[in-house]
């Protein structure tokens, strides 16, 4: 599987990159989790993603872009999840969301042909409207608590009064349950509020140029058309630390060089990250995530 992916990137002139794993800075995304260590009495963090490093590249004029990383994330573990696994992420000038969406379809029909299927899109509005008749863009909080009650979904205890938490749990329960169970899912453009690092669409700021691909309710892959704005993505950094300090998590030190290579000047390029051992389970049919990794009994 490696060298087929090694064999893709170079057919289409993609330069295979080698970036740090540990860093000064971290994610600031409350969803995830650093390991963290120490080194002359000063914290640093292993990377969740090699994306802060690659996108400094790009900024300095590396051209199209990928890797083939080992990426650590704390707290998960489980069927799907292990604390440490494989990442390909990948950059590519002058792409949009879409157009990259057809490039992640063409790499994983050649990585399982035996899975090969039409590849499903579908918006993130159109998808809560098909399955739960209503808007997620313009819906209140309030009015998605009352959806849920309808479709009876139960709610776990201590649910904030966050739309976004809201949406998350609706996408859960009833949104990706109701994706084909044999084919891929290509869905895009999420609301603003879960932009991450993608660009707001220019049409309707209510939108992020955003997509997440999934084989049945199976998240493989998480793309977005790139945020080039350094101060937006100040703003986003700081915006992260506000909710993780509103959960009662460690606010994570800011990446200041990523922000210094976005306002030197990252070229327009969309950019993707997909887990291989995913990829790999799908590959070989298997169960739990432990079976496709050599030492997955270690931790």
């Amino acid at each position: 599987m490696l060298q087929s992916i090694r064999t893709f990137f170079a057919e289409h002139d993609v330069l295979e990159v080698e970036t740090p794993v540990i860093s000064s800075a971290a994610a600031t995304d409350p969803q995830l989790e650093s390991f963290t260590t120490q080194h002359q009495n000063k914290p640093y963090f292993l990377h969740t993603s090699p994306e802060f490093y690659m996108k400094r590249l790009l900024a300095a004029g590396s051209g199209d872009i990928y890797q083939l990383a080992k990426v650590f994330r704390d707290d998960e573990n489980g069927r799907y999840h292990n604390p440490e696994f494989t990442l390909l992420e990948w950059y590519r000038l002058g792409f949009n969301h879409h157009r990259l969406m057809d490039e992640v379809e063409n790499l994983i029909s050649r990585l399982v042909p035996q899975k090969t299927t039409p590849f499903n899109r579908v918006s993130y509005q159109q998808a809560f409207l098909y399955e739960l008749k209503i808007d997620p863009l313009s819906a209140t909080i309030n009015e998605l608590k009352q959806c849920a009650k309808q479709h009876s979904i139960k709610t776990p205890q201590g649910m904030a009064d966050n739309k976004d938490m809201w949406l998350d749990w609706l996408m859960l329960e009833k949104i990706a349950p109701g994706f084909s169970k044999n084919a891929f899912t290509f869905l895009y453009d999420y609301p603003a509020s879960q932009a991450s690092l993608a660009r707001l669409d220019s049409d309707d700021f209510r939108k992020a140029n955003r997509f997440e691909l999934f084989f049945g309710e199976l998240e493989l892959a998480n793309g977005f058309y790139e945020l080039t704005d350094a101060q937006e993505q100040q703003q986003r950094f700081e915006k992260d630390n506000e909710i993780r300090t509103q959960r009662q998590q460690k606010t994570m030190p800011v990446d200041n060089h990523l922000l210094a290579a976005l306002n030197s000047g990252l070229p327009e390029c969309a950019g993707v990250a997909i887990g291989i051992d995913r990829i790999m389970m799908l590959a070989t049919n298997a169960q739990h995530i432990k079976e496709v990794i050599s030492f997955g009994d270690e931790f």
